[in-house]
C-alpha cells in the first residue's frame, strides 16, 4: 500500500506494477496516438479557429502533466510488502472508526494513497491529522486530533484489515 513521508512513496509491488504499466502506455503508444490527432486536426487547416487542433493540444497537455506525475512517484517509489492482517492500523490498511464515540455511525476508508484504490473507497492520508492519530494503534483504541477549526475529535479504532484493490 502507499504511505508518503517527505519524498518516499510506498507501493505494494502490484501498484507499482500498475503504475508502470500506465506509465509505458502513456509514453509509448499514448504519445503516438495523441501526435497523430494533432497532425490530422492540423491538416484541416487555420490554426485559430480548429477545435480539433485545440483539443487534441489540450489531452497533450494532461498526458505530459500525468506522465510527469507517474515519473516522480515511481522514482520515489519504495516497493513493500501488504500490510499484516494483525490489526494493527498503518498505510495499506481499510480501517473503519467512530468518532466521538457514535457507534452508529461508522466510518470506514483506506488509509494510504489514492494511486492505490482501485475502488471507490475513500482514501485519507497517514500525513494526514487522522491518520497521525490512529497511525500504530489497534482495534479498540481510541486517539483524538485537532480539527481544521481547532477544535478536538476523539476517534476510536473498531477494524483494521489490509486493503485487497
Amino acid at each position: 500500500m502507499t504511505q508518503t513521508s517527505e519524498s518516499v512513496t510506498w507501493l505494494t509491488q502490484e501498484a507499482y506494477d500498475r503504475l508502470k504499466a500506465e506509465l509505458e502506455d502513456l509514453s509509448g503508444p499514448g504519445r503516438a496516438e495523441i501526435a497523430v490527432k494533432i497532425e490530422e486536426a492540423r491538416q484541416e487547416g487555420d490554426l485559430k479557429e480548429n477545435a480539433g487542433y485545440h483539443a487534441a493540444k489540450e489531452e497533450q497537455g494532461k498526458q505530459e502533466l500525468r506522465i510527469r506525475q507517474l515519473i516522480g512517484l515511481l522514482q520515489n517509489a519504495k516497493v513493500g510488502e501488504a500490510p499484516a492482517d494483525d490489526g494493527v492500523v498503518e498505510p495499506g490498511m481499510v480501517v473503519t472508526v467512530v468518532f466521538d464515540g457514535d457507534k452508529d455511525d461508522p466510518t470506514t476508508f483506506l488509509l494510504g494513497s489514492r494511486e492505490d484504490a482501485v475502488t471507490d473507497i475513500e482514501v485519507y492520508s497517514p500525513q494526514s491529522p487522522l491518520g497521525k492519530a490512529i497511525n500504530g494503534k489497534t482495534i479498540g483504541h481510541q486517539a483524538s486530533f485537532a480539527l481544521p477549526n481547532g477544535k478536538t475529535t476523539s476517534v476510536e479504532v473498531v477494524d483494521a484489515k489490509p486493503y485487497r484493490g
